[in-house]
């Protein structure tokens, strides 16, 4: 049985960690490799580090920190932000990363997640998704942190990403982002449905109940900001949670 995974998610914004609500305000939560080592040394099984400077997302960015952050954790790391070419990824692995996630450019050209994956691996290359619910309670997909609407559904996407090469899907519900009243249960069923990779969800958690909720509904590994930066959690604490409810995890 594939094991489950708690994955802390740090986002990079002008040298600094924030927590956004929403994809909109946000709230600075401290240092880069600091808060990185603190979550290596607390049992998290990978580290994801996304750049959502929306005037510089570029991968030269989170590269000046991941190299240090690397230096000093023992878990995986998975970097974003703003890549748009095999060479923009090939700059984070050579500093420490170990998988990368692509979100806008898996939109304009799928073909650039062939091409990393052909590279250095499907493994390597996470496709990231953020939904949004419309209107008519439907799911809308955003890129470009969250600005630029696109037109395709959220089944057609996941099996796009796929077909191109990724190896893991990430998906993440804007109007939870922050919100910390749970994940958006329904985007994780329709996209366990659609998806035949592991999922790593995010966009919601605010205890460790919404973390086995999310993993009832199949997904492989949650995905949490606020949980953690807010409050006396942590996580080892959310695997001992989770290890009481039966369920197993990769690490405890």
């Amino acid at each position: 049985m594939l094991k489950r995974r708690i994955i802390p998610v740090e986002l990079l914004l002008g040298g600094r960690l924030v927590k956004t609500v929403r994809f909109d305000t946000y709230r600075d939560v401290g240092d880069p490799v600091k808060s990185s080592q603190v979550y290596s040394d607390q049992d998290a099984d990978e580290l994801i580090l996304l750049n959502i400077a929306r005037d510089l997302r570029s991968p030269a960015v989170s590269r000046v920190f991941l190299k240090s952050i690397a230096e000093s954790c023992y878990v995986p790391i998975a970097a974003g932000g703003g890549i748009g070419s095999v060479e923009d990824a090939a700059a984070l692995f050579e500093v420490g990363a170990d998988k990368v996630v692509v979100n806008s450019a898996a939109y304009a050209r799928p073909t650039l997640l062939s091409e990393i994956a052909d590279r250095f691996g499907s493994q390597a290359v996470v496709a990231s998704i953020d939904a949004a619910r419309s209107a008519d309670n439907s799911f809308a997909l955003r890129s470009d942190c969250g600005r630029r609407a696109e037109m395709t559904s959220l089944e057609q996407h996941i099996v796009s990403v796929i077909e191109h090469g990724a190896g893991e899907v990430l998906i993440n519900s804007v109007d939870r982002d922050g919100a910390m009243s749970g994940y958006d249960l329904e985007l994780i069923r329709r996209t366990r449905a659609a998806c035949t990779v592991p999922l790593i969800v995010c966009g919601g958690a605010g205890h460790y109940l919404h973390l086995k909720e999310a993993l009832d509904l199949g997904a492989d590994a949650v995905a949490c900001g606020s949980l953690f930066n807010f409050g006396d959690n942590n996580p080892l604490r959310a695997k001992s949670f989770l290890k009481n409810h039966q369920i197993p995890l990769k690490r405890i």
